[in-house]
């Protein structure tokens, strides 16, 4: 974390005191979401009547195992902007969390239920954050080739 004493203004503080809350906020969150999945298993481990290959019961553990990781990369993101003295947060996980959410959607996806327009609507989001992050990890790893090219992360010149 950043100390008081590093220069930052006003309102750069105010960001921060912002994102520990958001990110206190999303702890909470993501242990709530973790104790109701240890409920969730537990029941189901130490139930005979809940058939563990029952399509309901898989949906439902598994929902809930992606919303902690959800919630577990939303706070790690966070805490990266916090730590690293950044001012966004970054596209690349953005899209990462869009993408997990509709991972997560699929799998509660009732295919008998759902229109066929809304599968391919889902398909096509999949895609094109797909798209998206890929191009996002291109560009961040030829920005990342062209710094230590140019021993800006080492702070040393290379020379040819």
């Amino acid at each position: 974390m950043l100390s008081p004493s590093s220069g930052l203004s006003l309102y750069e503080r105010f960001e921060q005191a912002i994102m520990l809350v958001v990110i206190t906020l999303i702890m909470a969150v993501t242990v709530a979401a973790t104790l109701h999945l240890v409920v969730a298993v537990w029941r189901l481990l130490n139930s005979p009547a809940i058939d563990p290959t029952d399509q309901a019961v898989f949906q439902t553990v598994f929902g809930a195992m992606f919303v902690v990781i959800i919630a577990l990369e939303f706070k790690r993101s966070l805490l990266a902007v916090l730590t690293h003295n950044e001012n966004v947060v970054r596209v690349r996980t953005i899209v990462l969390i869009a993408l997990l959410a509709i991972a997560r959607k699929f799998i509660l996806l009732d295919l008998q239920a759902t229109a066929p327009m809304e599968i391919l609507a889902l398909a096509a989001a999949v895609l094109s954050l797909g798209i998206v992050y890929w191009l996002i990890r291109e560009q961040d790893a030829r920005v990342i080739a062209r710094k230590s090219a140019s021993g800006v992360e080492t702070g040393e010149r290379t020379h040819a």
